[in-house]
């Protein structure tokens, strides 16, 4: 193994890989010499980005190794039984330890203002983004390496450390999974569980709207909304560096220091 392509050789296992930021991971992690296996709730979206990752596979390697299966998180009493098949797939049943695992599954974010909430509401936001990702983490031990080189990869949002106005259902979202991450790293450990906290980022939940993509945009120091080829280099990062665990690090554009500034206009 190459002294700093820590990858080259490794299992990763993406969860939301056939789009957005979850692809852009698998790619990312194919380029780097490692065996790819990707999920999504979609058969369809599953198969169209095995073909592109296969296409990508044949510039940069002689060999595909990239491979998928669909795994259904949207129902709660069929989460853990759906994760225990796609792992028991990727692992050849438990054979074959995964290397990485990494969480960018999400269906779209409710924009629920606080004052319309219900109970059924606030907990459909959590069904695959929070209960998906700790059924999964309660499955990994039988399926992952016991090493620290061994890493789970939680996603989140910057809106954890800079909430906006009528946004607080999804603040929740995004800040339960920086705590649920320091939390499994210990419970987990070795294994390193850290969490991405994700600006915007052109992706299919975001939209293509010019005039929204340039308001997301003017809120961060580099005026650019993220592109998911450079929020996947943190994701990378995160599985390399075999030193870090219970962190956060943030992809945002300066985000969180952009609302420092408007701030202090006003003082």
């Amino acid at each position: 193994m190459s002294k700093y392509n820590k990858l080259e050789g490794t299992r990763v296992l993406v969860l939301g890989g056939s789009s957005g930021i979850g692809y852009a991971v698998a790619e990312a992690a194919l380029e780097s010499g490692a065996t790819v296996y990707i999920s999504s709730s979609s058969p369809a979206k599953v198969d169209a980005a095995l073909a592109q990752l296969h296409a990508h596979a044949g510039v940069v390697r002689r060999e595909p190794l990239a491979y998928g299966r669909a795994c259904d998180l949207g129902d709660p009493a069929a989460t853990e039984r759906n994760l225990t098949a796609l792992l028991d797939w990727a692992t050849d049943d438990g054979t074959k330890p995964l290397n990485h695992v990494v969480f960018t599954a999400g269906d779209a974010l409710p924009q629920t203002p606080l004052s319309a909430a219900t109970a059924d509401g606030i907990l459909a936001g959590f069904h695959v983004r929070v209960i998906g990702a700790l059924l999964l983490a309660k499955l990994l031990p039988r399926y992952t390496a016991r090493s620290n080189k061994t890493s789970y990869t939680l996603t989140g949002g910057s809106l954890a450390a800079r909430p906006a106005p009528g946004m607080a259902l999804v603040t929740g979202l995004a800040a339960a999974m920086e705590g649920y991450a320091r939390g499994l790293a210990v419970d987990l450990a070795p294994m390193r569980v850290n969490v991405v906290q994700a600006g915007a980022v052109r992706t299919g939940l975001l939209g293509d709207d010019p005039d929204m993509l340039a308001l997301f945009a003017k809120d961060t120091i580099t005026g650019t909304v993220g592109r998911p080829e450079e929020i996947a280099e943190a994701y990378l990062y995160l599985m390399k560096d075999s030193f870090i665990t219970a962190a956060v690090i943030e992809s945002s554009g300066g985000r969180n220091v952009a609302a420092r500034q408007e701030v202090s206009e006003f003082n």
